[in-house]
């Protein structure tokens, strides 16, 4: 029988997460938990103060030396136990998302099973972790290289994957054999508390994870991140703060993984399979109402299809549902806040008052919850803001190309490098776009390419380092030489 919103909330935690107990924060100050779809508070949550954070910190330096002498069985075991009872709860985990973040439930689902597979992955991961022996060129001696827990962590993580966003880093730095310190975003906490209880129930230590939510992000994180004994830090967020950040780290010279914004370009040339690209176009731009740091932003279509393109993905934007992600057959839920809702009406009223069309779409809801009617928008012109900046939501964008070369300087005209997508029957085409387009993941001739066995992560502003994926673990690893005397000299 399918648990009730209010059974489900009665079983989430709302205190913080330090040293293996659940507690207030030192102040006694609470957050508000909205549901953006109505407007109504879901919970209220521990308002940690920088004291608390602090605390937090002292638990993950604690029992990092221990943690990290752990066998590697030991901590993949208990990451692939934590991987089958988040299954276990997937209806709960994806009715918590819905909740408080308003993606429709069939998306949260998704995001249960994509969260969930970082789990399984870096669990696999963490008894892989190897080394090399060998010997120097001038056989002098031998060389090993090791590698070694980089320590205590400090990870920072944004309200549009709350699930997937914290598995992605708490995943490879467990198997990696690193103690955590997490701050979850502050608009939706839920499913990232409701993820570490499961942590706690298939028996990481204590310490290991801590667990700190704040309304004062800033005066939380900077004593942390002053703190000589903090080692690393992951951050997903704007780049903006992103930057910010990594100032702030570089007294400490920290280790810092960066997945920043993205301005991913969507290009379709005239001999791709036009409803193929509708296909893609849709999962690439409305995957999580379009708040989605791979989301395509801008449609580069040559011109001899733009008219076509256009025609189909109308089409099918026009009959998307719109309401609470919960009602059945909605794929269009709220944006996250009203300030997500004005920022896309800003960018559409400016790309048509530069000559753009509004095909369907182009508004703000009435009523209750934060809802932007999902846009498409075409004949969009050179230097329109919607070209330029993020749109963290439903909202597709079309400006037409003649030549490849046109296209390639259209898709990298930007300060950003994260995704791009690219559609061509020609291979030939298609292999020159992986080598010239600036970007740190490319789908050619697919719309969704996260997967928890590639690395994510993006170049130029959207920022350094890799999660997932092989490369994923060693992100929380230092490399270790070691010279050896020659033994047979």
């Amino acid at each position: 029988m399918p648990i009730s919103e209010a059974d489900l909330l009665a079983k989430v935690p709302t205190k913080l997460y330090i040293n293996g107990e659940w507690v207030d924060g030192s102040a006694g100050a609470t957050i508000p938990v909205h549901d953006p779809a109505t407007g109504a508070v879901l919970a209220r949550i521990a308002d940690a103060t920088p004291e608390d954070g602090m605390r937090a910190l002292d638990a993950a330096v604690a029992i990092k030396d221990e943690w990290a002498a752990t066998a590697p069985r030991v901590r993949a075991e208990l990451l692939r136990k934590a991987f089958d009872r988040v299954h276990e709860l997937k209806d709960e985990f994806a009715l918590l998302m819905t909740m408080e973040m308003g993606k429709p439930l069939s998306e949260a689902m998704g995001e249960v099973i994509y969260g969930a597979e970082f789990l399984r992955w870096f669990s696999e991961e963490a008894v892989r972790v190897t080394g090399r022996y060998g010997i120097n060129p001038e056989n002098t001696g031998r060389a090993i290289v090791s590698y070694l827990p980089v320590g205590p962590c400090y990870l920072i993580t944004p309200w549009n994957f709350p699930l997937a966003m914290a598995t992605r880093k708490i995943g490879p730095a467990i198997a990696a054999g690193c103690t955590v310190v997490i701050k979850p975003a502050t608009l939706t906490p839920l499913t990232t508390l409701y993820f570490v209880k499961i942590l706690e129930e298939v028996g990481v230590p204590k310490g290991v994870v801590n667990v700190v939510t704040t309304s004062k992000s800033s005066a939380l994180s900077t004593p942390i991140l002053e703190d000589s004994r903090l080692r690393k830090l992951s951050f997903t967020g704007s780049t903006s703060v992103g930057i910010s950040l990594m100032k702030q780290a570089a007294d400490n010279v920290l280790r810092c993984s960066m997945e920043l914004g993205g301005n991913a370009p969507f290009v379709i040339f005239d001999d791709a399979d036009i409803d193929k690209a509708v296909d893609g176009a849709m999962a690439a731009k409305f995957r999580n109402i379009g708040q989605a740091c791979t989301g395509a932003n801008r449609f580069i279509v040559h011109s001899s299809v733009a008219d076509e393109f256009a025609r189909k993905v109308t089409e099918r934007v026009s009959a998307m549902k719109i309401g609470r992600g919960t009602e059945e057959g909605v794929t269009i839920g709220p944006l996250i806040d009203d300030k997500a809702v004005a920022k896309c009406d800003e960018l559409v009223t400016d790309a048509v008052s530069r000559g753009a069309a509004v095909t369907t779409g182009g508004k703000a809801l009435d009523g209750a919850g934060s809802f932007y009617a999902p846009t498409v928008v075409t004949g969009v012109k050179a230097g329109s803001d919607i070209l330029r900046e993020e749109i963290f939501g439903p909202v597709l964008s079309i400006i037409s190309f003649e030549t490849e070369a046109e296209a390639i300087e259209l898709a990298n005209a930007t300060e950003y490098g994260l995704a791009a997508y690219v559609f061509t029957k020609d291979l030939a085409r298609g292999q020159r776009l992986i080598e010239r387009l600036e970007c740190g993941l490319m789908g050619l001739n697919a719309g969704v390419i996260s997967n928890a066995s590639a690395p994510f992560g993006g170049i130029k502003m959207s920022g350094q380092g890799r999660e997932g994926g092989a490369e994923g673990i060693y992100e929380f690893l230092e490399t270790k030489y070691t010279m050896t005397p020659n033994p047979f000299a």
